[in-house]
């Protein structure tokens, strides 16, 4: 007897339908990243000679160990709430988020969303997840504005202390409000109560339509203790992630000369670039980073020809390597996922 075979369902056809459809759009769209920037790109690999090799692969694990950096920084927090994830899956997902963040178009919508679904599947509550993900940012935004205060003061340049330390008044007291919720989270309750009448009104319906939720969301930040060490911890590593980034930088440029340059100045010209690359739309800050990066090393001594060569090789290392074991790492935490829910069904 002749079983007729189950044609997929319309909603799993659209499915299937958009996931081509989303595909084909990032090839177009990296296709289009690599011909607008393809003139800039061939001009500068031109002037880049063949680097030494023993700086050339330190330059590419000063550039590893500052992503292992970042991966141990999450893992602290995950850890300080009672999630024992084995490392190198935080170290796949800071890769993998990193990509994301850094190529698409509204990257970091990307980036904070898959860190999400993945820490969700790491076990995290939605409240712990949302914790882990705000407190990383503010860490390492933190971190970025202490390294590029200490490369000021070190190069007798004038250091605005009073928006670092406005900065760290505010992280502070996020930390310590979070730490005070989630010991006790009937404290909110005042304030959720006020904010779901006024929007439960507009939305026409009853004053208390919400309550529990939020109680239950906030209740799940009990699980969330992040004690002095672990919190210590965790900012070290924010800025090992920055201090390593930058000798990456530093490693280049001795890979493609021996001008001597001020490890301040340096310091400084990396931290500008960091800095514009976080006002700009363009995936990865491409044009706009790669200018502050040798605006600023030409500004502390190297010449134009160095300065370039050094980017490149930086980027490729940074935007090109980097980047491309995040994509594979995505994709690998993608099969692993689909095979996990079809030997689960």
């Amino acid at each position: 007897m002749a079983v007729a075979l189950e044609r997929p369902a319309p909603v799993a056809r659209r499915h299937r339908w958009m996931k081509h459809v989303l595909v084909a759009a990032l090839i177009v769209l990296f296709a289009a990243e690599l011909v607008v920037g393809w003139p800039a790109l061939s001009s500068a690999v031109a002037q880049l000679q063949a680097p030494h090799a023993g700086w050339l692969a330190a330059a590419v694990f000063a550039g590893l160990a500052a992503m292992g950096m970042y991966a141990r920084m999450q893992h602290t927090l995950l850890r300080s709430a009672g999630l024992r994830v084995p490392l190198y899956r935080n170290v796949a997902l800071a890769y993998a988020a990193h990509s994301l963040n850094e190529t698409l178009p509204g990257g970091p919508a990307f980036s904070t969303s898959f860190n999400y679904q993945q820490l969700r599947r790491f076990g995290a509550t939605p409240a712990v997840a949302s914790w882990a993900i705000a407190l990383s940012g503010i860490l390492s935004t933190t971190a970025l504005a202490v390294v590029t205060a200490v490369s000021a003061l070190a190069s007798d340049g004038e250091v605005h202390w009073f928006s670092l330390a406005g900065l760290a008044a505010v992280i502070l007291l996020l930390v310590a409000g979070v730490q005070r919720v989630s010991s006790r989270p009937a404290i909110v309750d005042p304030a959720a109560t006020a904010v779901l009448a006024l929007v439960n009104r507009l939305r026409r319906r009853p004053a208390g339509h919400g309550l529990e939720q939020v109680r239950a969301f906030v209740g799940q930040l009990g699980g969330a203790r992040l004690t002095p060490g672990r919190g210590i911890a965790a900012a070290v590593f924010a800025v090992l992630n920055w201090g390593l980034d930058a000798v990456c930088l530093w490693m280049c440029v001795r890979a493609v000369s021996g001008e001597p340059i001020n490890p301040a100045q340096l310091l400084l010209a990396f931290c500008a670039g960091m800095a514009a690359g976080t006002v700009t739309i363009v995936p990865g800050g491409l044009g706009i980073i790669d200018s502050a990066l040798i605006l600023g090393l030409m500004a502390g001594g190297v010449t134009a020809s160095t300065a370039i060569a050094a980017v490149v090789l930086y980027r490729i290392i940074s935007f090109g390597f980097i980047i491309g074991v995040g994509w594979i790492s995505w994709l690998i935490m993608r099969r692993r996922h689909r095979l996990h829910i079809a030997a689960g069904n």
